[in-house]
């Protein structure tokens, strides 16, 4: 008599992780966002879902690009790229609603995360920090949508704000798809626990620096 499968163990090279989302978001949306991973239309998905999240959906794409990375390790650098370029064009998106929505559509997506309190200080972190917010909000777990959309409202330089966004993105996404490549299955384990909490290690010496930089003056 064969052994029935046990439905609590799980494989390493398992595509599709199945453990409770590091964001504590719904369940199933988070289930149907890692479902495109076993299609063809998985490259696809993320570039939808990384353009998405910029502005106004709130799965992070690093979900779908830890589970495509995993599935194809060769193709980590098209799979960051192609997720770098839509959450770019996502984050421009949010900014041409800040800047010309702000009062219908823009206040609608704060107010559907909460943010109103956040945003309200954002402008606060602009006059200190300038555009190093940005880079903070698109490399961290902050909700970079909130300051995509704050960035059209307050009017930020356009071209600096895509800059650092493409940096930002850039270095978040590729970081992690070079670390799944070089490393595979047990690297996936320690950024699902740890990920969140080293981003913010990241912006606090950044911010932190900015500060002494600033007493120096």
């Amino acid at each position: 008599m064969s052994t029935p499968p046990n439905p609590h163990r799980q494989s390493d090279d398992s595509v599709v992780a199945t453990h409770p989302s590091r964001w504590h978001l719904p369940r199933r949306l988070y289930d149907w966002v890692l479902s495109w991973a076993e299609t063809p239309y998985g490259a696809s998905a993320l570039f939808a879902l990384a353009f998405a999240e910029s502005s106004f959906f709130p799965i992070p794409p690093d979900v779908l690009l830890i589970a495509l990375v995993l599935g194809a390790r060769r193709r980590w650098w098209f799979l960051a790229t192609n997720c770098t370029v839509a959450s770019v064009l996502g984050a421009l998106f949010g900014y041409l609603i800040g800047l010309y929505l702000m009062d219908t559509v823009g206040m609608r997506i704060i107010s559907l995360y909460h943010a109103q309190e956040r945003f309200q200080k954002v402008a606060d972190w602009y006059r200190d920090y300038d555009l190093w917010i940005v880079f903070a909000a698109a490399f961290s777990p902050i909700p970079y949508k909130v300051f995509t959309i704050a960035s059209g409202a307050f009017d930020m330089n356009l071209p600096g704000f895509l800059i650092v966004s493409l940096v930002g993105r850039g270095a978040r996404f590729f970081l992690v798809a070079w670390l799944l490549y070089w490393l595979g299955p047990p690297i996936k384990r320690f950024i699902d626990r740890y990920f969140d909490w080293l981003a913010l290690l990241f912006v606090v010496l950044l911010v932190g620096g900015f500060l002494v930089i600033k007493c120096a003056r």
